[in-house]
């Protein structure tokens, strides 16, 4: 059943939805521009109008080249809900509602874009549509319109065509918007938002063919399994996934370090207790959720800097008799902290760990690093460990004299430390007039030399050894250590059954443990946060790949691998990644997230999110960058400090403003071999073959889906708000939300949330 929109539903107009979209462009310069277009097309459209209106139309829609899909997608959403839903024609839509719930298929037909018509057809419940459609290539409208072209009713509609029956028979709306009965039918299109699922088939080149019913379920069975690293963000969402959905799963030991008077097994009852990641499995078991944990996991005490990780004697006999796998996701993720931290926890500490598996009866060993190990390189990253790999192609580079090495430097910069020339200097520097703590003696000025010595020596190690990762070849101190426990995994774990998995950029969950889930100012966090002020000017490289993977779709890849280690049926490096199965480039990246930013201001009241839905931000050059934006804005207020500074002001004049343009240069710099330098595709083939080879009634509980995500959805609708909820009052140092009261055990209420 066809029903003309155009009367019945809303007085519509083609220019109108279209000056909409012009007006709200990404740059300034594309609005003007465009407002201008538009100008002109209302100047000429009635010339045009009366002389064929089907080529008025495509004239109009002329405008909208170069707008990309996501864009008009949202804008047409936004048209909709802001301007269009208030004048619906209530009489007319209780008609089609009425049809709708009588089963019938009714057909929206507009003159308007598909775009603006999709969210009005599913506003009352209409699965398909006949309306105006432009032609995209890579995701860009080109300004032509698809046929057929729905033109505009003729002159006299507004007075003949009021009425809030809109239905049509389909020969008479075929001869009232000039096409045939089969160019109409041709043209109904699903009212849902297109999404194309990136296909991509399973080809064994090397001739290792994964065998097929693999199974997940039986593979993990009764299998005994130690987490380390769950305080972490993956670490906690693979434990309460695997809870979830593999309750025959025998044992999951938890190693967790005790923090001063704080031990292990508190710590974890308080991630319990607080985490709205176990929120799915206490909704399952209820009263019975802490009976399930008990019966399912164990908390050992421990500490992967340690020898034998720092359990008892007895502990660690037992585990190593009756472990099936480790799975190793700690580590220190900050990008340039100090060399001491960094080398402890990524790098002694994976041998630690693979020493310990070696000492095991049985088990095997999962690794977690990272994708960013490729360092400062270009091209396609195949999933290929290489010993003693360096991004520069350093000649006779050893992994292991190297992690001696940066040992030694550290032993020497401790030295040095305690040192007469540096007690000196740090003596000099308590002492100073413009010290704070001036005039200090005795054990006074001892204990700020103390400070300072500390202060001195973590600058000194953390400068040290993101020089050293440069001079190598990798952007930071995080991503040389977890390189280099790869090499000396690949030396020292021989004959062992180890699978090293490299995510890419972890973000928000997709579904599990439900939809929106982030924790903690993680990677991309910050620069999401930055484009969602009046921050415009974003140095990156367009066409460079951003390589997000949702944190469920890591999990999903991790469980899937564990499975195939315990079946010893598994290759030795994973990369879970998207930046060759379902790509998404900085270009893209930076509009979807201006447009999940300006969908949450447009739903807000005042000056401020009015003013801030409108700056959108933009890919630049450096070049530009540096003239325009931080680095200049900076300057700029440096110029008027040395010009005021001759007046008596008690407090220097812009310093705040300064402060800020600091730390966005500051943290432009730290993300730049992310988002402008080093362009990788990380091939993931290993981890898709492996999903490919689940049986049939697994593959929609266990399989990789991460070529399925769609990529405006997912940034619109899910990260950007679970960014706004999770992440971004820690930024601003406001507390999260929150949270009702749990009941876990015998009936006590335990708090939770913050």
């Amino acid at each position: 059943m066809y029903w003309r929109v155009e009367g019945s539903l809303l007085d519509l107009t083609v220019v109108e939805p279209v000056a909409f979209f012009t007006w709200n462009a990404q740059t300034f310069t594309e609005r003007f521009r465009r407002r201008g277009l538009i100008f002109l097309m209302a100047a000429l459209r009635p010339f045009l109008y009366s002389t064929n209106r089907k080529f008025a139309t495509r004239v109009v829609h002329t405008t909208l080249r170069g707008v990309t899909r996501d864009r008009l997608d949202l804008l047409g959403e936004e048209y909709f809900q802001y301007k269009l839903k208030p004048e619906l024609k209530t009489p007319g839509a209780e008609r089609v509602r009425e049809l709708v719930r009588g089963g019938a298929d009714v057909v929206l037909v507009s003159q308007a874009l598909e775009h603006v018509m999709k969210p009005l057809a599913q506003h009352l419940g209409v699965k398909r549509v006949v309306a105006n459609r432009l032609e995209f290539r890579d995701g860009t409208a080109t300004g032509r319109l698809l046929e057929p072209v729905i033109r505009p009713r003729g002159a006299f509609a507004r007075i003949q065509e009021q009425s809030p029956d809109g239905r049509r028979a389909p020969k008479t709306l075929a001869r009232q918007l000039d096409i045939s009965l089969e160019q109409l039918r041709a043209a109904v299109i699903p009212s849902e938002r297109e999404s194309v699922a990136q296909e991509r088939p399973i080809v064994h080149f090397d001739g290792q063919r994964q065998e097929a019913g693999f199974s997940v379920r039986r593979a993990l069975a009764g299998k005994h399994v130690m987490l380390i690293g769950v305080t972490g963000f993956i670490g906690k969402v693979w434990l309460a996934n695997t809870l979830l959905d593999l309750p025959k799963i025998g044992k999951i030991y938890l190693l967790i370090r005790r923090q001063k008077s704080n031990p292990a097994q508190r710590r974890f009852e308080k991630i319990v207790e607080e985490s709205p990641v176990f929120d799915p499995l206490f909704e399952r078991y209820g009263t019975g959720f802490a009976e399930y944990l008990r019966e399912k996991v164990e908390v050992v005490e421990g500490d992967v800097t340690q020898a034998e990780l720092g359990l008892d004697a007895e502990t660690a006999s037992r585990l190593q008799r009756n472990l099936d796998l480790v799975v190793n996701s700690s580590g220190l993720t900050d990008f340039n902290p100090d060399l001491r931290d960094a080398l402890t926890t990524n790098t002694d500490a994976a041998m630690n760990i693979l020493e310990f598996v070696r000492r095991t009866e049985h088990a095997g060993l999962l690794h977690l690093s990272t994708c960013y190990v490729a360092g400062e390189r270009d091209g396609r990253v195949t999933e290929k460990l290489i010993p003693n790999y360096t991004p520069h192609g350093v000649p006779d580079f050893d992994a292991e004299r190297e992690w001696r090495v940066l040992h030694e430097v550290i032993a020497q910069a401790e030295a040095q430390a305690e040192g007469e020339e540096v007690t000196a200097g740090l003596k000099m520097q308590s002492l100073a007039k413009e010290h704070a703590a001036k005039g200090l003696q005795g054990a006074a000025l001892d204990n700020q030399i103390r400070k300072n010595r500390i202060r001195w020596l973590k600058t000194y190690l953390t400068e040290a050894g993101t020089r050293r990762a440069k001079e190598l070849g990798w952007p930071n101190t995080y991503t040389l250590t977890k390189s280099l426990a790869e090499s000396l995994i690949v030396k020292h774990g021989a004959g062992l059954p180890i699978a090293v998995v490299r995510p890419a950029i972890v973000e928000t969950s997709v579904a599990k443990p439900f939809v929106g889930w982030n924790e903690g100012i993680n990677t991309s966090a910050s620069l999401s946060y930055l484009l969602g002020t009046y921050f415009r000017q974003l140095p990156s490289n367009e066409s460079k790949r951003l390589d997000i993977i949702p944190v469920d779709a890591v999990c999903a890849g991790m469980t899937l691998i564990a499975a195939a280690i315990v079946e010893r049926r598994h290759d030795s490096l994973y990369q879970l990644a998207t930046s060759v199965t379902n790509p998404c480039d900085m270009g893209r990246s930076i509009e979807l997230t201006s447009l999940g930013h300006r969908k949450h201001y447009r739903a807000q009241e005042g000056l401020e999110s009015w003013l801030r839905l409108r700056f959108d931000a933009i890919p630049v050059s450096k070049t530009r960058y540096q003239r325009m934006s931080a680095p200049a804005q900076k300057a700029i207020v440096k110029s008027i400090q040395r010009v005021m500074s001759p007046l008596p002001l008690k407090k220097t004049p812009l310093a705040r403003a300064e402060r800020n343009l600091e730390r966005v240069e500051k943290l432009i710099e730290l993300f730049e071999p992310f988002i402008l330098f080093n362009e990788h595709d990380f091939a993931a083939d290993n981890v898709e073959k492996l999903s490919h080879a689940l049986v049939e009634d697994e593959q929609e509980e266990f399989g990789y889906k991460a070529r399925l995500l769609d990529w405006w959805d997912y940034w619109i609708n899910v990260h950007i708000p679970a960014l706004r909820r999770w992440t971004y009052p820690l930024i601003e140092g406001r507390p999260l939300e929150a949270r009702p009261a749990r009941s876990l055990v015998n009936g006590e209420t335990v708090k939770t949330g913050t």
